[in-house]
């Protein structure tokens, strides 16, 4: 799965390669970025909800393309939310890296979701008004490149989520300096959810780090029992715009997220 999608990117990699040479890469975003890790960091009013910006994804085809970015972000403004999640790949999720444009002006920081492979890719995210962009530990086998992902997204001005969806994965993030960790149920051979997986891994949790459960978050006692377990965050999607009123089933999960 996570090959076909790198396949996906090497496009956007070598446009970013061609600008490079030409000197031609994007400038740096100069406008207000709000910390990402700030937002969704538990406090005294209990853990938190990153709400995404999904269209589509390879396990459902088509959630919901009728909602439109600002609409959705207003929403999520509504709802509660303390952060937005926006996929920005084009061929498999129907995202827009212009999203995160559009849905700036709802003033929640915003967490740029792809498969990104290339430190080029951070020059890239760091053009945007994105207070963060995700790094998959499987997209590099070399755990040097792994930590020089990391270090130049920090270096930009950026927080690196970086999810992991086994044991060795979440190592290699800790020894990577990840600060932010999001464990991610989804089994990549099947597409289903393994749950199991939040459960055992935040034995692993230090405290100087963020935790983030992605993936099979659909009802308000899940969130609850995340935050029982000790999560910061939940990191919720499909059962979001899949749903008839997105702002309302928002607000339900935040209420279980702080019960």
């Amino acid at each position: 799965m996570l090959e076909k999608f790198r396949i996906g990117k090497q496009g956007e990699v070598d446009m970013l390669r061609k600008l490079e040479a030409e000197d031609k890469l994007p400038a740096l975003y100069t406008g207000k970025r709000p910390s990402f890790a700030d937002a969704i960091k538990r406090d005294k009013s209990g853990m938190k909800v990153i709400a995404e910006y999904k269209r589509a994804s390879p396990s459902k085809g088509i959630i919901n393309l009728e909602l439109g970015p600002v609409d959705i972000a207003n929403m999520y403004v509504r709802g509660g939310a303390s952060a937005i999640s926006v996929l920005t790949e084009e061929l498999y999720f129907k995202g827009s890296l212009g999203y995160l444009d559009e849905i700036k002006p709802c003033g929640l920081p915003m967490l740029r979701k792809d498969f990104l492979v290339d430190p080029l890719q951070v020059v890239q995210t760091a053009s945007t008004p994105a207070s963060a962009l995700l790094v998959i530990v499987r997209m590099f086998a070399d755990d040097v490149l792994l930590k020089e992902m990391i270090d130049k997204t920090h270096a930009a001005g950026l927080d690196a989520v970086v999810e992991a969806f086994d044991m060795e994965d979440l190592m290699r993030a800790k020894n990577a300096g990840a600060r932010i960790i999001q464990i991610n149920n989804r089994d990549l051979d099947n597409l289903g959810i393994d749950m199991s997986r939040s459960v055992e891994f935040i034995k692993e949790r230090n405290d100087n780090e963020i935790w983030i459960c992605a993936s099979g978050i659909n009802e308000p006692d899940d969130c609850t029992k995340m935050a029982e377990l000790g999560y910061d965050c939940v990191l919720v999607g499909t059962s979001i715009m899949s749903n008839a009123s997105p702002e309302n089933k928002l607000a339900s999960l935040v209420a279980g997220a702080v019960r």
